[in-house]
């Protein structure tokens, strides 16, 4: 069984929208924080958003702000990443993971920082 299973991702053109989904197996999904990351091709981690356990501390950086929406739903052990106004730039692998509770932004980048990693979804933003 696999704790995190990311999907969503796809070819979509600039200015459109892609909404990614999240499922949590396995795991508590409720107690533990949330986080949104992702890898541009040739590049390394960069740290997306982030959500708490009961919907508080929601944070996003700056490079998606005010596009991205991050939201969860624990009854149903499901993150969600709604993503509009899509750049070129926001073209990667988005990984969701779980954590036991807030990382400061120098953890955010360690996969081993994080108690479960998903497998990853390709989001391509191209015309």
């Amino acid at each position: 069984q696999v704790p995190l299973v990311e999907s969503g991702g796809d070819l979509v053109q600039p200015g459109g929208s892609l909404r990614l989904s999240c499922s949590a197996s396995g795991f508590a999904f409720s107690n533990y924080w949330m986080y949104w990351v992702r890898q541009a091709p040739g590049k390394g981690l960069e740290w997306v958003s982030r959500i708490g356990s009961s919907v508080e501390s929601i944070a996003y950086a700056d490079s998606v702000k005010a596009r991205f929406t991050i939201s969860r739903d624990n009854p149903k052990n499901t993150l969600y990443l709604q993503m509009n106004s899509l750049k070129p730039e926001d073209t990667g692998m988005y990984y969701c993971a779980a954590a036991t509770g807030y990382l400061p932004m120098q953890d955010r980048l360690q996969k081993e920082r994080y108690q479960y990693w998903g497998q990853g979804t390709q989001v391509t933003v191209s015309s």
